[in-house]
């Protein structure tokens, strides 16, 4: 099992930046895909990006924050990462990390941490 804390949120000006980190304790980080999801008021999860466990990780996003985020993770420290720049009203958001195994569903997640971003 894995256990996972985000950080990082908060309150930043449209066009602003933020960087998420998740650290992650536990077993072995670096056997696991993670990804960065998001719930905003009133809606559902959805997916913002993911990154494979492999050396050399390929990475997804989803398209409404392609160019704008990035996600990596550092497997020496065991934290995972989303580099959020060009932010819009619309990112405001609860984020959260999960963490799965092969291609399973996630089956770890942290406690989330709020992104507020004023216009």
């Amino acid at each position: 099992q894995v256990q996972l804390v985000e950080s990082g949120g908060g309150l930043v000006q449209a066009g602003g930046s933020l960087r998420l980190s998740c650290a992650a304790s536990g077993d072995t980080f670096s056997s696991y895909a993670m990804g960065w999801f998001r719930q905003a008021p009133g809606k559902e999860r959805e997916f913002v990006a993911a990154i494979s466990w492999m050396i050399g990780s390929r990475t997804e996003y989803a398209d409404s924050v392609k160019g704008r985020f990035t996600i990596s993770r550092d497997n020496a420290q065991k934290v995972l990462y989303l580099q959020m720049n060009s932010l819009k009203p619309e990112d405001t958001a609860v984020y959260y990390c999960a963490a799965r195994l092969g291609v399973g569903a996630y089956a770890y997640w942290g406690q989330g941490t709020r992104v507020t971003v004023s216009s």
